[in-house]
């Protein structure tokens, strides 16, 4: 697995790299064959509210706050529901072979085998802690029942785009603010507000992104340049355009 490394400011690029590094890979291999996956992990600068392929902003974000705060909302290319991201909260993004992992066109057992990598690297944090991360929901990790990841995947044909968020020192107040009461909950999380339901973890940001690329198996940096052309060719159809972004 490839490690993705370009760095990236505008918030709307980041989120077309993730489009982009999935489409680079579908190519590839229709193109040459043989594997090919990414991984990489990264934070936005500022505030950023992303919403699902298919959620409603309306019910799930409080645009006018996000815009008196001059929070944008972006709509992703995966399903799931809103999320905020920002300072204290790493991202972090994988592309698979499913030709070479065939088990995984299952999406349950997508959700199973990320989640348990996830849950692997947070717990090299709490080493010899009697609490642990657990995975729960149908992709969620939680730390004392309280949520601190959310996830979301895209399959295309020949690879699957899984991505998500690890909240370590995020603004938990400002998140609960952005976000309305969440359409679809798991059972775990019995009718809790968002700032009861979601909490930081305690782990060092550089020591949990070097381990979510080791357990995922990144070992080699991707040589080639930052794709400029697919991220632009990107925002203009998706991410930079209200069309999009506010579609539904």
């Amino acid at each position: 697995m490839q490690i993705v490394t370009h760095p990236l400011t505008k918030a709307s690029h980041q989120i077309a790299m993730d489009e982009a590094l999935l489409l680079i890979a579908e190519e590839q291999t229709s193109r040459a064959g043989g594997t090919c996956e990414f991984v990489r992990v990264w934070e936005f600068e500022h505030p950023t509210v992303i919403v699902g392929r298919s959620s409603r902003v309306a019910e799930e974000v409080d645009v006018e706050f996000c815009r008196s705060q001059g929070i944008p909302i972006f709509r992703r290319c995966s399903g799931g529901a809103s999320v905020v991201g920002g300072p204290g909260c790493l991202m972090y993004s994988v592309v698979l072979d499913l030709d070479q992992r065939p088990e995984l066109a299952r999406i349950d057992v997508t959700h199973q085998f990320v989640m348990q990598h996830l849950q692997t690297a947070v717990n090299r944090q709490f080493r010899g802690e009697t609490e642990t991360a657990r995975f729960q929901g149908t992709c969620d990790l939680t730390f004392n029942n309280c949520k601190f990841s959310g996830n979301s995947m895209r399959m295309a044909r020949n690879h699957v785009l899984y991505h998500g968020t690890l909240l370590y020192d995020g603004d938990l107040a400002l998140i609960a603010r952005c976000l309305k009461f969440a359409p679809r909950q798991p059972d775990y999380r019995a009718e809790r507000d968002h700032e009861q339901f979601i909490t930081n973890v305690q782990v060092d940001p550089a020591n949990l992104g070097r381990d979510v690329v080791d357990v995922f198996g990144g070992r080699e940096i991707w040589p080639e340049p930052l794709p400029q052309a697919q991220i632009q060719q990107l925002c203009e159809q998706r991410y930079e355009n209200t069309g999009w972004n506010f579609s539904r």
